[in-house]
């Protein structure tokens, strides 16, 4: 399996769509970030991610939820991200994490709320071509942390540890194999 097979998207009349299927974790953020900013390079101005399939949520997805949310909002004439089909337990790590002030989490009244079915059998597989690093996904995972932590203050006292770990981890210069 691919890093890419768990991420199908598309298109639609004032939105883009993004589903990510499995564990929303570390490995699936790379190309979920991928994804994003191809469609946000290409006008999107509403993002909604389905996590109907979505089973959990690390931290580093959570994280890379965030970054996507602020770049959306600071958009000239703003922008916004959209969670569809959340369940109880992804919507408890994002409102345990204060991000459902920064997107909108199974929004009743949101245009796509009624055509979901349909929507999801129009989405194509996101297939980049574009492989990261060990370095650059590191970089990433720290990225994201740094995002939650700027959150608020108590991410910032939660994510303290991680954050410090993850910066030595991503200064360290990748070890040679022995030969």
């Amino acid at each position: 399996m691919t890093d890419h097979s768990d991420i199908h998207f598309g298109n639609f009349d004032g939105f883009s769509w993004i589903r990510c299927s499995g564990r929303g974790d570390f490995e699936v953020s790379v190309p979920l970030k991928q994804c994003a900013e191809q469609l946000l390079t290409n006008g999107c101005r509403c993002l909604v991610i389905d996590l109907e399939a979505c089973t959990a949520m690390d931290s580093t997805f959570m994280g890379t939820l965030t970054g996507l949310s602020l770049r959306l909002t600071k958009q000239a004439g703003g922008g916004r991200l959209e969670i569809s089909s959340a369940n109880e337990k992804n919507t408890n790590s994002l409102e345990d994490l204060g991000l459902d002030a920064l997107m909108e989490i199974n929004p009743s009244s949101a245009i796509w709320q009624k055509s979901m079915a349909e929507i999801r059998l129009q989405l194509q597989a996101w297939e980049s071509g574009n492989r990261l690093s060990m370095q650059e996904r590191g970089i990433q995972v720290l990225d994201a942390h740094k995002t939650l932590a700027a959150t608020n203050e108590s991410n910032a006292r939660k994510f303290e540890t991680v954050l410090e770990i993850l910066e030595k981890e991503v200064q360290r210069p990748a070890s040679k194999p022995e030969t």
